[in-house]
């Protein structure tokens, strides 16, 4: 239908009752989600006596709202069918009460449009009309166009409160055959409280995202928790299937920029707004913000558009070979396993692009979320095969390209500490890790993870530090193998030629009262590799320890060498350490130049071709004797 006066609009505002007369039994109605829900016309809908209202089909993507009852009382007069078990949904499919479809999320819109599900009547949810008769879908696109273009009967639920949303959100008055008028306010969500166990996987998840990473979205305490940890990035862009008020504080915060972006570059781009009146204000008519269809968010082809897109995907359980069980039940909105595999696919697409599945390490109960295995867990993502980060409070877990075996340490490494024995024990039982596999269980609450650091040196080199880990056997292993005969001879005094297992566990299992250990990091084409390691040990009876570091050929004379012992120092003098003492063959130039740039004295003799070093941390030290050439 057409008008030639947009005011002949207010001609087709009825009510409810005149609408619901005009459905027939057997029909679909398609349903707005979330805010977006039309809350008078289904309200009246459940309080309706009218005989014709039987055996209907209500569809709607998530069921958010408390307005659709899912008891047995109704089941005579409608099934809901929806996309998603969570939020109330999840009881009532396992009960048999509503209709899962099972899909991914981007081709939702194309089932409407092949007529793959029937859908005869829209219930949608619009702002007032402008004077041109253009109003718009407000807080969520999902698949309500689609809805519209195929239903016969069109009816739009004019509410104020809603706010009128830039993108492909405008629908004119002729789209419509009828109106009613809201008498309900959208539905509100509250912040989700978050704890300190949620604040520090928050910053583990913030450490592996980089300035310029365009970032999807969700709602819950992690997403709470991110954005104090994230508004010191720079230049983060938005593609998210929503926005909520701890996505709108971060780009408050001004870390988002967009400007990277290659697809609706300079706009956070959504499909849903979900959270309280402040965020749907806050995106009225808000020009930096664009709501677009799910069939555009979710598709990977438009994820992969952007570089250096991070998928951050909370999970429930893992198990030591990388499964991943998904969250479910009553509650839950987080991304089930259709969304999931569209943002790895996305993610793969995309130049350097990353995937970070998060959660604790304990469950509410104290039972440990990392297990050998997960296949007891409904709703399962094991698509082992492209895992990339897990993350908990404990730290991050890179798996790319890592053995079963690998892959099981660094798990552990991140698992809580009070369960990581159980977890090593477990795992030899089965073969995953070596029979002779060392575990020291004290150094798993002694961890430093304090010390962590990142520091961009010479060639814009950047390079991240922090105490080893027992995962961190392999990585060692393979930088022992890159390093030159000179380089091993400079480091162990003898010309090593294996680095074998049992000695290398013994080298990164460390007891951290006696020993600290660093190792620099850094990323080549999406992988992580140790490229220099430093540590001192204390000496036996004495307060002084014993101080030597390393680093890959390719990476000296960049100044590591000198961040490495001046962090180690800094450190030791922490600890209540008096000073270092180092032996140094006498024509290893480049480890003389780093100690001659110590803040302290060094103290030298020479002894068969070895320099003996002492440095003490504080100033009244003995004269040394026979002092290179440099040092005092």
């Amino acid at each position: 239908m057409s008008y030639k006066m947009s005011s002949d609009w207010k001609k087709l505002v009825v009510p409810p009752e005149k609408i619901l007369s005009k459905i027939e039994p057997g029909m679909s109605i398609f349903l707005g989600t979330g805010a977006a829900e039309p809350r008078t016309l289904v309200k009246h809908l459940m309080a309706s006596q009218l005989s014709n209202l039987r055996d209907l089909e209500l569809i709607q993507l998530v069921s958010f709202g408390d307005a659709i009852p899912i008891d047995e009382r109704y089941h005579h007069k409608y099934r809901l069918k929806t996309f998603f078990s969570g939020w109330i949904a999840s009881e009532a499919i396992t009960a048999g009460r509503i209709d899962l479809i099972p899909s991914r999320t981007s081709s939702i819109p194309w089932l409407f449009k092949s007529g793959s599900i029937d859908v005869d009547v829209a219930f949608i949810q619009i702002t007032p009309p402008n004077e041109q008769g253009f109003a718009s879908l407000g807080v969520a696109l999902d698949a309500a166009r689609h809805a519209m273009d195929h239903a016969s009967l069109i009816v739009g639920e004019i509410n104020e409160e809603i706010p009128c949303t830039q993108g492909d959100t405008f629908v004119h008055v002729s789209d419509f055959d009828y109106f009613v008028e809201s008498t309900e306010p959208p539905i509100y969500f509250d912040r989700w409280p978050h704890d300190e166990v949620f604040d520090k996987l928050a910053a583990t998840v913030a450490s592996i995202i980089k300035d310029g990473s365009c970032i999807h979205y969700s709602i819950g305490p992690l997403f709470e928790a991110l954005p104090q940890y994230l508004s010191h990035k720079k230049d983060l862009g938005i593609h998210s299937t929503m926005i909520t008020d701890a996505l709108m504080d971060l780009v408050k915060s001004g870390a988002v920029t967009n400007r990277k972006k290659r697809s609706f570059r300079g706009k956070t781009v959504a499909a849903y707004a979900i959270g309280t009146p402040e965020l749907l204000k806050w995106i009225d008519r808000n020009p930096m913000v664009e709501f677009q269809g799910i069939d555009v968010i979710a598709d990977p082809q438009s994820i992969g558009h952007n570089d250096s897109f991070v998928a951050i995907l909370p999970a429930r359980k893992v198990d030591l070979t990388g499964g991943i069980a998904l969250h479910t039940g009553k509650g839950n909105v987080n991304p089930g396993p259709g969304e999931v595999q569209e943002m790895f696919a996305g993610a793969a697409l995309s130049q350097g692009g990353r995937t970070i599945f998060a959660l604790p390490s304990r469950n509410r109960r104290g039972e440990s979320n990392i297990l050998l295995s997960i296949e007891d867990f409904p709703n399962q993502f094991t698509n082992r095969e492209s895992l990339d980060f897990i993350a908990t409070e404990y730290g991050s877990a890179s798996l790319r390209g890592k053995t079963v075996r690998e892959r099981a340490l660094a798990l552990i490494d991140i698992a809580h500490p009070d369960d990581r024995s159980d977890l090593v024990r477990t795992a030899k039982a089965f073969n995953i890790l070596y029979s002779d596999q060392i575990y020291l269980a004290e150094s798993g609450h002694l961890y430093p993870d304090d010390i962590a650091t990142t520091h961009t040196f010479k060639n814009n080199i950047t390079v991240h530090f922090r105490a080893i880990k027992p995962s961190d056997e392999d990585e060692m292993r393979r930088l022992f193998y890159r390093f030159s005969d000179q380089t091993v001879y400079y480091r162990y005094f003898s010309p090593i030629k294996m680095m074998p297992h049992m000695k290398m566990q013994e080298y990164v299992n460390v007891d951290y009262k006696k020993i600290m250990s660093i190792v620099g990091i850094v990323e080549e084409s999406g992988a992580e590799h140790i490229i220099a390691e430093a540590r001192y040990v204390r000496v036996k009876d004495s307060n002084f320890a014993d101080v030597a570091f390393i680093v890959e050929e390719k990476y000296q004379g960049i100044g590591m060498g000198t961040f490495l012992f001046k962090t180690l120092t800094k450190i030791a003098r922490k600890k209540g350490i008096d000073g270092f003492t180092a032996d140094v063959i006498t024509d290893n130039k480049p480890m003389l130049n780093v100690f001659e740039k110590s803040e302290f004295p060094v103290h030298a003799v020479v002894n068969t071709g070895v320099y003996e070093l002492t440095i003490p941390f504080q100033e009244d030290a003995d004269e040394p004797t026979d002092p290179p050439k440099g040092i005092v």
